[in-house]
């Protein structure tokens, strides 16, 4: 009687504290191993070279952030090098999360430069972008490995395809226009596929809102044409990047526009001295990068609504460009051996 008394308790907790349930994506963008392999760079478990994939994978990692350039060089991050990692990945049990970059180089909030080949006007750069969008996602889909996110620009805080597409004054005319063909681009290509927005310094909510609140526009952008919401979080890059920032500004963005929401880009340092991190409280060490992640982790899956579905970690493997863009030394997951590191590579279980 007491244990069906106790049953019965239980039954009656958890209707009223729902356990939460563990986030879907747990991600790695690692476009550069192709690049590191063919520079003779191999990773290890325990002193067993595997293929960083598989290292991923069996330590929990399920989605694979692939940015892809206008180039045509492999190396320079082309549709063929895409579909190569693409092929790898899926087959070690990854879904495929494509990162466009809508340019022959980087773009990020400081750069977004138009591709050499592409129209220089609007309606010409409409109908490029269309196209290009639509056959990379048939590209991926009839090599099969079928696109599950694609992400229509790369922190595009400031607009793309400058200068064609950048947000002066306010004006979000030419930018939501070339973001709704981008879409529709995606669709035509797949039904299935999700579309993402993604902007640097997610915890940043008054930018964010600034953007959502503009860019959306009668006869061009639409929210229907906009599945997912997804940001850059890194602690290096200004003291307000922290936790509590993020945790109350992806809050309000999954009340407001109701969307799926992604931290697509995040990393914490393995080592680092003379920079100023946004969250002081947790150590610069392999224990470090695993309490980061897992808070901001923790952050994403408990969004209200069961908004917040995936994190991702910006390129645990990059040898040889250790600090990833920032003043800190050392931001992998690996050494510079290509030695796991340890606890922080366990970041990707459930």
């Amino acid at each position: 009687m007491l244990a069906f008394a106790n049953l019965v308790l239980l039954a009656g907790l958890s209707t009223l504290f729902p356990a939460v349930q563990a986030i879907q994506y747990r991600g790695a963008d690692f476009s550069s191993l192709i690049n590191l392999e063919n520079q003779g760079i191999r990773y290890k478990v325990n002193g067993t070279t595997q293929p960083l994939e598989t290292i991923l994978r069996n330590h929990g990692c399920n989605l694979a952030r692939i940015r892809i350039w206008t180039s045509n060089r492999d190396s320079e991050y082309s549709l063929n090098h895409g579909l190569a990692l693409a092929k790898r990945a899926a087959a070690a049990g990854m879904d495929i999360y494509i990162d466009l970059h809508y340019s022959d180089t980087w773009a990020d909030p400081g750069k977004q430069g138009i591709p050499s080949a592409w129209p220089k006007d609007l309606s010409g750069l409409n109908t490029q972008i269309y196209t290009y969008t639509r056959d990379v996602v048939l590209a991926f889909q009839n090599q099969g490995t079928p696109i599950k996110y694609i992400e229509l620009g790369n922190e595009i805080n400031s607009g793309m395809l400058w200068p064609v597409g950048r947000i002066n004054s306010n004006n979000f005319g030419p930018v939501s226009e070339l973001l709704h063909s981008a879409a529709a681009g995606a669709r035509a290509g797949s039904s299935s596929v999700k579309t993402m927005i993604h902007l640097a310094n997610g915890w940043n909510y008054d930018t964010m809102n600034w953007f959502f609140s503009g860019v959306y526009m009668p006869g061009k952008l639409t929210t229907s044409d906009v599945d997912v919401l997804a940001f850059s979080l890194y602690p290096f890059y200004g003291t307000g990047a922290t936790l509590d920032a993020l945790r109350s500004s992806l809050t309000n963005l999954a009340n407001r526009f109701g969307k799926e929401i992604m931290l697509v880009e995040t990393n914490w340092p393995a080592s680092c001295s003379g920079v100023s991190l946004s969250d002081k409280s947790i150590p610069i060490s392999p224990a470090g990068q695993l309490t980061w992640f897992n808070n901001a982790k923790n952050i994403v899956q408990n969004l209200p609504n069961g908004r917040g579905t995936g994190i991702v970690y910006w390129e645990p493997g990059w040898i040889g460009n250790a600090g990833l863009g920032s003043a800190c030394a050392d931001n992998l997951l690996v050494d510079g051996s290509g030695n796991v590191r340890y606890p922080s590579i366990n970041m990707f279980a459930n």
